[in-house]
């Protein structure tokens, strides 16, 4: 299973004497804590970034906010992984990896941003994590797992409490971002374990701006115009796309692929926290059962042994 397995350090893009510092650095910090305390991080960031994006969506519109938060990935993973070095130094396999990765995160972005422009975040959130639940039921074996993913599930549904035919455009929105999010978890899971890691994060965030670049360029012009505004937008960019995806990528390098997807059970919890304090999104008795279960479930969770 992915997740369980490593490869040779021979066949690794960028070895650890060709690795530039900071990406050596963040390994070593990445094996002297757990992985679970990275995942809670990105978990945090994962939605505390969107949520203030949302804020700025009037300003910037929905694809521009996207192509800001793109771009200051890219900008910032930049001089940091090197990615022209990266694909220059992978075989074809590899680059084609990457490739995959990065037009996963330029759709996945877009649609998310769509989805939040619709949708309350808490909603956004548990379908997305409703979409990973295949990803889970692959490496799951034991029956306490797979009550634990029932709990989980159970209360997920309790926090999609909307009816399906009021914003149909929203839901595709965020369908989509729900399966691109799976596609993101299992290519991650590749990157990471074939040793890219951080570097191959880099690299596909370029390729995720190439993307982008003529979709919400337009859009994102204001801006340019706006010192507090550009600065607003690139926090918003280090809180979506730095801080949690090199969370994600530290905590995946060390986590097999279902645990990791169990573990994304916390997301709704997470976001209708964040929903609440940024965007006064206030959850109903309801939704508070549905995250008392979620987190029931990942509690109860057993990584399988590695």
């Amino acid at each position: 299973m992915i997740g369980q397995t490593q490869t040779p350090a021979a066949n690794h893009v960028t070895s650890r004497t060709d690795a530039p510092r900071p990406v050596l650095a963040l390994g070593g910090l990445a094996n002297a804590l757990p992985p679970h305390v990275w995942f809670c991080v990105s978990a945090v960031f994962h939605y505390l970034g969107p949520a203030f994006a949302v804020l700025l969506f009037d300003q910037v519109g929905v694809l521009g906010m996207a192509w800001l938060r793109i771009a200051t990935a890219a900008l910032i993973f930049a001089p940091l992984t090197r990615p022209w070095r990266v694909f220059a130094r992978a075989d074809r396999a590899q680059r084609l990896l990457l490739l995959a990765f990065g037009a996963c995160l330029a759709v996945m972005n877009c649609s998310f941003y769509l989805a939040l422009d619709r949708l309350p975040i808490s909603l956004v959130a548990a379908i997305e994590f409703v979409s990973t639940i295949g990803v889970a039921l692959v490496g799951l074996r034991s029956p306490r797992n797979f009550a634990a993913l029932a709990v989980a599930v159970i209360g997920t549904l309790l926090l999609i409490d909307v009816k399906w035919s009021s914003d149909p455009a929203g839901l595709f929105w965020a369908f989509l971002n729900g399966a691109l999010f799976v596609g993101y978890i299992v290519i991650g899971h590749r990157i990471a374990q074939t040793g890219i890691g951080i570097a191959g994060l880099g690299a596909g965030m370029a390729v995720a701006f190439f993307i982008v670049l003529p979709i919400g360029f337009r859009e994102a012009l204001p801006a340019f115009s706006s010192p507090q505004l550009l600065v607003a937008a690139i926090g918003v960019g280090v809180c979506s796309s730095v801080i949690p995806y090199i969370c994600d990528q530290l905590a995946m390098a060390r986590l097999p692929r279902a645990s990791f997807a169990l573990m994304l059970s916390l997301l709704p919890l997470t976001a209708t926290l964040i929903g609440v304090i940024v965007l006064r999104q206030v959850p109903s008795v309801t939704d508070c059962i549905g995250i008392a279960l979620v987190i029931a479930g990942v509690a109860f969770h057993k990584p399988a042994l590695e």
